[in-house]
């Protein structure tokens, strides 16, 4: 399948996310209840009661990953583009990262519905999309009462329906679906450099709630979209783009 993939057609992205209060003592009282609930399951005590103490810590470790109690605070996307002059592929990235959750998925939807709108003609690439970062984003749009567009309207559609979400961990598993594989452990068996080189993923809440560093945040999230392109590029067995043709046209002076 890869090899009929024009790579010019397809958006490479992740996401980053939080809890959507800094603490477990801001969260609505309703929602509290349902943390509760849920921390059954994240911390295995099924037939007990979960204490105050045991909700909050659970809830500054794990909320951000659930979309109910989290929020987006950073789409990055990447594409390849083709110099008209050597025929060769550069790479541009460009975030979307905003304390304000809604107007950075309007801002992605914007690009979506613009140049990733037809799924028989573009492409969205991530590691472990299908499973986490295209139904967060979906989720989070609705939440924020937006549209989805077209081609993430995905609801209920049946998996030959959904080909142009291209999952770099579903194409690493082969039909194996036992266990998960990082990004970082394939970038160091493939010999690239790994995105996890300053935070990772459990450090991004702290880091917006206690630090307010939203452009590291952004750095480590596109980091993790060139590891993607470059272990796509290493699944199609061609060369890595140079760095020197990498850029950003994220303008983190506005973050």
């Amino acid at each position: 399948m890869l090899n009929n993939v024009n790579l010019g057609s397809i958006l490479f992205l992740d996401i980053e996310c939080v809890s959507t209060t800094k603490d477990y003592k801001d969260l609505d009282e309703n929602l509290k209840k349902f943390w509760k609930l849920k921390c059954r399951g994240i911390l295995k005590k099924y037939d007990e009661e979960i204490t105050e103490e045991e909700a909050a810590l659970a809830y500054t470790d794990k909320a951000g990953i659930f979309a109910e109690f989290g929020k987006i605070v950073c789409i990055s996307v990447g594409f390849l583009v083709k110099s008209s002059e050597k025929g060769d592929w550069h790479i541009r990235l460009k975030s979307f990262a905003d304390r304000d959750e809604k107007k950075l998925l309007q801002e992605f939807s914007g690009l979506v519905e613009q140049y990733y709108n037809n799924p028989a003609k573009s492409y969205f690439c991530g590691h472990n999309i299908k499973e986490f970062d295209m139904p967060y984003i979906c989720r989070r749009l609705l939440i924020n009462q937006l549209p989805l567009p077209n081609s993430l309207d995905i609801a209920g559609k049946k998996p030959w329906e959904t080909k142009h979400f291209l999952d770099t961990l579903t194409l690493w598993k082969f039909g194996d679906y036992k266990h998960y594989t990082s990004l970082s452990l394939l970038a160091a068996v493939f010999g690239f450099p790994t995105p996890k080189d300053d935070i990772d993923g459990s450090e991004v809440g702290r880091v917006f709630w206690e630090e307010d560093d939203l452009k590291r945040i952004t750095t480590y999230c596109e980091k993790d979209v060139l590891a993607t392109i470059n272990l796509f590029m290493k699944y199609k067995r061609m060369d890595l783009i140079p760095e020197e043709k990498t850029s950003s046209a994220t303008d983190f002076e506005a973050l």
